[in-house]
């Protein structure tokens, strides 16, 4: 039977909205909820966590406290994220949803990064950070990756794409700020670029980070040399 260009345009398009629905964020839940639990007692295991009997479920298992307090900020970076993801909150598991707090020091960055799983929103609520993600690469291998940033002010809020790198940094002179920042996956996973790139163990051979960097063999042996830490 030959089908219609009306109708195969009709399939073509609710094969296109299926595919976006189906990737734009974590998997909706087929039960009420998931709470995670560590054991192997459970039967159900679901998104990478076992789910609690239902029956033993609490109000707790859906609180956290904390987020109210400023997180102590003792890496080189000068922030602190307060992360309240799956681990953190297990009724979290399944919902698709998890929140952080950062803290920045005076000049402190939350560096260069990406989640793999989630978009972000994130709120200044205290002083003023520079935001800004970069583009994947364009179809033009020779034009440049785009910057997207704006300096935030409390109450100002801005998104950071799934999986496109992205950072925050403290422009006050003076000044600490903060900010909290929303994304949609229970667990986003983060890619911190410098510790990734420099702090692999084991270590990426320095002949091809010198190639892929344009950089002397001696300033990635240098770099490599140092103590990374990812976000947090």
């Amino acid at each position: 039977m030959k089908m219609s260009g009306i109708n195969l345009l009709f399939l073509v398009v609710v094969g296109v909205f299926a595919s976006l629905s189906a990737d734009a964020y974590d998997p909706d839940p087929l039960q009420d909820f998931c709470v995670a639990v560590n054991g192997s007692s459970a039967a159900v295991f679901v998104n990478g966590k076992i789910c609690k009997d239902p029956k033993t479920v609490t109000s707790d298992d859906f609180y956290h406290s904390g987020l109210n307090k400023p997180g102590e900020i003792i890496s080189q970076y000068g922030s602190k994220v307060s992360l309240v993801f799956i681990d953190q909150l297990a009724g979290l598991n399944t919902l698709g949803i998890s929140i952080v707090r950062i803290d920045f020091a005076v000049g402190g960055v939350n560096p260069p990064h990406s989640h793999p799983h989630a978009s972000e929103i994130l709120l200044c609520m205290e002083g003023t950070i520079y935001a800004g993600f970069i583009s994947s690469n364009p179809s033009n291998p020779g034009d440049k990756n785009r910057l997207f940033a704006k300096i935030l002010n409390p109450g100002d809020v801005f998104v950071f794409p799934k999986g496109l790198i992205h950072f925050q940094y403290n422009l006050g002179n003076d000044t600490t700020a903060v900010a909290i920042a929303s994304l949609n996956s229970q667990n986003p996973g983060v890619v911190t670029l410098s510790k990734a790139v420099f702090g692999s163990d084991p270590p990426v051979i320095p002949e091809a980070l010198a190639k892929g960097f344009q950089l002397d063999i001696e300033a990635v042996q240098q770099l490599q040399s140092l103590t990374w830490i990812g976000n947090g």
